[in-house]
């Protein structure tokens, strides 16, 4: 994710992190040589292209903005619900560390019960960009995040671990009925989160719409010189190019939306969320709480 002030008119147009344009570069600098071709073929054999005006391409300009509009939207959504699914796990993840705190007398099983918390929070964040994070997840389960990692779905082992925690804290006699349920909606409410990132995950937008955008846009900058050359001259391979940042643009953008739990530069900062939990569960402890993750070069992982 980008976090950095609002850039001036200069720093506007030099701008590269976060930006599109090197996604869609050869596309502009693609369309903007090839209107060149046609605009110097029409001059050299002095093809009279008056007869093609740019009223058809603005018609499917218009039809080509409502498909990218529509899928930009969509895209969008989901990157919006993935945010909103995240933040709700660490409003969870404080309820969790407040009413463990507070309902398990034992020191040592409050910490146990947490510290898988934030390996399920770090194994949720392998899952979903599809890297190791055994690794990240070792530094609070130890040596049990190589057993939790052979399982198929390892996040949701550390809930069902967490379960049986709670369950063996309760038939001890540690936790009543009424503690044991606290607890077990706070893991049930976990455990739905998880189920939405899953299906955000794993249920891409209809490619179909994908094959739509893409057909649309490159017949229309295909066909966009031979219309523009008879009023724009010249300057028609700047203007197809222009054109073509527009398409390409907000395509690559709803591209790069669409799967929000990835780690290009407008993609969610699951690192850093992740470490909002952890200095939520240390400070619940009692506990010398991490650093907040520092954003490099205005990037925010």
């Amino acid at each position: 994710m980008i976090v950095r002030p609002r850039p001036n008119f200069l720093q506007l147009f030099f701008i590269m992190r976060g930006s599109v344009v090197p996604r869609i570069l050869p596309q502009i600098f693609g369309f903007a040589v090839y209107s060149a071709v046609i605009l110097a073929l029409a001059r050299w054999f002095k093809l009279d292209l008056g007869v093609f005006n740019i009223t058809p391409f603005g018609l499917v300009g218009v039809t080509l903005s409502i498909y990218l509009s529509f899928r930009n939207n969509a895209a969008y959504d989901r990157w919006w619900e993935a945010r909103k699914l995240w933040g709700a796990l660490v409003f969870e993840i404080r309820n969790l560390s407040r009413a463990t705190t507070s309902l398990i007398p034992d020191k040592a099983e409050q910490r146990a019960l947490l510290m898988e918390a934030l390996a399920f929070c770090h194994f949720l964040r392998g899952q979903l960009r599809k890297i190791d994070s055994i690794k990240d997840a070792r530094a609070f389960i130890e040596t049990e995040a190589e057993a939790v990692a052979a399982f198929a779905n390892p996040a949701d082992e550390m809930v069902r671990r967490m379960g049986r925690r709670a369950n063996a804290q309760r038939q001890a006699g540690d936790v009543d009925p009424i503690g044991f349920r606290i607890l077990d909606e706070r893991l049930a409410s976990i455990t739905a989160i998880q189920a939405g990132c899953e299906r955000i995950a794993g249920t891409p937008l209809p490619f179909a719409y994908t094959l739509l955008v893409h057909r649309t846009a490159y017949i229309v900058c295909l066909l966009l010189p031979i219309g523009l050359i008879s009023t724009t001259g010249w300057a028609t391979p700047l203007f197809t190019a222009l054109i073509a940042y527009t398409f390409f643009g907000l395509d690559a953008l709803s591209e790069e939306l669409e799967d929000p739990f990835g780690t290009e530069a407008n993609d969610l900062a699951l690192d850093g969320l992740c470490r909002v939990c952890e200095i939520s569960v240390f400070e619940a402890l009692g506990e010398a709480p991490p650093k907040m993750l520092p954003a490099e070069k205005f990037y925010f992982s």
